[in-house]
């Protein structure tokens, strides 16, 4: 679910108190977006969101959730939005998050 060897990188590529603040900046920004997907967009709209999840979560290892974005960008651009569970998303990241802040401490 999460990609702690890409953590472990990214932390060492730009040092321990910058990994903090670009976490509570990845955080925040993804909370903000995940209520968004139940906002009424359209599907070119959702389609856009979901890249920029899909790319913030390969960012700071987040391979399910990311996944899952991906595979909804993809089923939006082909046209098929019947199919498309945002709500499977939305609970991905959810138990992602979840995860990773328990075992933050303990991988790092």
């Amino acid at each position: 679910m999460i990609d702690w060897t890409r953590v472990a990188q990214l932390r060492d590529e730009i040092g321990a108190e910058d990994f903090e603040e670009i976490l509570d900046i990845f955080l925040e920004e993804v909370d903000a977006e995940i209520a968004n997907l139940y906002s009424g967009c359209s599907a070119s709209q959702l389609e856009t969101l979901l890249h920029f999840l899909k790319g913030s979560a390969l960012n700071l290892g987040f391979e399910a959730f990311s996944k899952l974005c991906q595979e909804g960008e993809l089923q939006l651009a082909k046209g098929s939005r019947a199919d498309l569970d945002l709500d499977a998303i939305s609970d991905s990241y959810a138990n992602s998050k979840t995860l990773f802040l328990d075992q933050l401490e303990y991988r790092l």
